[in-house]
């Protein structure tokens, strides 16, 4: 606050100044609660600074009607009602008095307004303010007719996600199309809630939208209990995801190795992979619906296209350089790539993409059913990862997000996806030589490019500061929970750019399943409670209960046998 602001405060009434009367009729000032309790004496940009009037401004509110931080005013002005949150509350230094003549400043984040139509009919909040207030205007807790107006938008489709935090009986909706269609990110520590929130979103679209498409990468197998019988949900023990539909930069960081043999690694793997595609070609092999079988010319075979080939015929191909006298690429190579593809094929963890024993081209039915297309009932897909071997975990997501932004383009955005990615700093880190390339490239090529043909992101992390920048910068709502972390904290808000951006301060303060909710997909800069939902519907994200196991010694040598058969042969979901 600047000294000119303090210097023109001074107690006083909200009537005298620029000639605003304080008994204001109109629709948001109709009950005691919501009479005018301050004046404008500030304005600076998208801020003001209000001070309360001196005469029963605190004695004439009741505990329930406090004045804090979040607090949603109005201010009226001859035009329309401008919409306020409270981001601070102080005394001038040196003011502080005990007693009603005590000077209390108010400071407003002015983030919309609501406006009547032709005739003062149809009232409509929007974003933005096209006349700021003047001093004197005066100031009013919002009223509940105009917190609905804001919070509930009756022209465009939207989902009941919570509550507001001021106003319990006021739902805390989102807008679908601009949630969805510009990106959204969920942060917050472990432990705030962030799971249930995501939970909470997802059954709210698909409870008015049960013909969606979305699909969650699950690292922890925590959301196929939140949807049982609403969600396919795929594991390693019942995925099908072919190797031939790695692209090469993928495929080679199967194969290769990264030392000083990369480069002859890389050029055996090209020319082996190109050689086992046209074989596939030549000899017709496969079965192959009459939309998919085409002429093709393998000469001009790409090596990035999504087209079946064998992993013997890389290994003849391996076998004939080996047995040239005259060679090119290097001896150690060769080995020990016809080595790696001997042992992913005979690894019981990489079956689902190693371990078919013939090759057919079930593109069309692989994409079906990854994306739900049709949904059957079941608009959700939820890829458990848990049991993926870590080493080929960033291949499987890449494929996944590669695919989805491919099958966007080519169905014409007709096909509308949503990719939720839970605990998205592990596979897209800020760190770039922590990540894999190709998985960052897929992620970032959908947050840009994306919404042009109807493939969205729902980033999910509890550490934005490890995250890629890229993505958290293109989701355009966030919803912020607890983060105690000072790094996180300043990520978040620098990448909010909201006229309420400062509502991120109290990040730090917020209770279990609250949020701080941001940026395009919502009315306004608002503090929300998630719906809480019925144990049955929550995700399995509790944690371990040591004190219970602690106490129970029941497990014994053959107990421990099933852990150690389960974790060898990748059997994770049997009991």
């Amino acid at each position: 606050m600047s000294e000119a602001a303090i210097v023109a405060l001074g107690g006083g009434d909200a009537s005298g100044l620029n000639g605003v009367p304080q008994n204001v009729t109109g629709p948001t000032l109709v009950s005691s609660r919501h009479r005018p309790f301050a004046h404008i004496v500030s304005v600076e940009g998208g801020q003001a600074l209000a001070a309360f009037d001196s005469r029963g401004s605190l004695s004439g509110l009741s505990q329930d009607d406090r004045i804090e931080i979040g607090t949603i005013v109005t201010i009226r002005t001859p035009g329309s009602s401008i919409i306020g949150v409270v981001t601070g509350l102080s005394v001038p230094m040196g003011s502080y008095e005990v007693g009603e003549d005590a000077m209390r400043l108010m400071e407003l984040d002015l983030v919309g307004e609501i406006i009547s139509g032709e005739g003062g009919n149809e009232r409509t909040f929007r974003r933005g303010v096209a006349a700021l207030p003047a001093l004197g205007d005066v100031v009013a807790r919002a009223p509940h007719a105009d917190l609905e107006l804001i919070h509930s938008p009756r022209r465009q489709p939207s989902v009941n996600v919570g509550t507001l935090y001021q106003d319990a009986d006021i739902p805390a909706r989102v807008m679908l199309d601009e949630l969805l269609g510009k990106h959204f990110a969920v942060v917050g520590t472990t432990g705030s809630g962030k799971s249930c929130a995501v939970a909470t979103i997802l059954h709210a679209i698909i409870a008015d939208f049960p013909e969606a498409r979305i699909v969650v990468l699950d690292v922890h197998n925590e959301y196929s209990a939140a949807f049982r019988g609403q969600a396919e949900v795929i594991s390693p023990a019942n995925l099908y995801l072919p190797f031939w539909l790695l692209s090469f930069d993928e495929l080679a960081s199967v194969f290769t190795t990264f030392d000083e043999h990369h480069a002859e690694d890389l050029e055996i793997l090209h020319d082996a992979v190109i050689y086992a595609k046209r074989r596939f070609i030549e000899t017709g092999t496969g079965r192959q619906s009459a939309v998919l079988r085409r002429p093709t010319d393998s000469s001009n075979m790409s090596v990035d296209a999504p087209s079946p080939f064998r992993l013997q015929d890389v290994t003849s191909y391996i076998d004939e350089q080996l047995g040239k006298l005259e060679r090119t690429q290097s001896l150690v190579s060769l080995r020990r790539m016809k080595l790696r593809i001997d042992t992913l094929t005979t690894d019981v963890r990489y079956a689902f993409m190693f371990g078919s024993i013939t090759i057919q081209d079930k593109m069309a039915e692989i994409l079906s059913r990854l994306f739900r297309i049709p949904s059957a009932g079941r608009p959700l897909t939820i890829l458990d990862l848990s049991a993926v071997p870590s080493e080929i975990l960033n291949v499987v997501i890449s494929v996944i997000c590669r695919m989805a932004f491919d099958l966007g383009i080519w169905s014409k955005g007709q096909l509308p996806i949503t990719l939720i990615c839970e605990e998205a700093h592990r596979y897209a880190p800020q760190d770039r030589a922590a990540g894999f390339e190709p998985t960052r490239r897929s992620l970032a090529r959908i947050a840009k490019e994306g919404r042009k043909y109807g493939i969205s992101l729902g980033v999910i992390t509890q550490r934005p500061s490890e995250l890629d920048a890229t993505l958290l910068s293109q989701c355009s709502t966030l919803f912020a929970q607890r983060l105690t972390n000072d790094a996180d904290q300043r990520v978040v808000r620098s990448r909010s750019a909201d006229c309420g951006v400062s509502l991120l301060d109290f990040l730090s303060s917020l209770g279990d399943g609250e949020a701080i909710a941001v940026g395009q997909g919502v009315a306004m800069p608002m503090r929300i409670r998630f719906t809480r939902l019925p144990t049955d519907k929550q995700p399995a994200s509790q944690s371990a209960h040591f004190s219970k196991f602690w106490r129970n010694e029941a497990m014994g040598l053959e107990d421990i046998e099933k852990v150690v058969a389960r974790w060898r042969y990748n059997r994770r979901d049997e009991d």
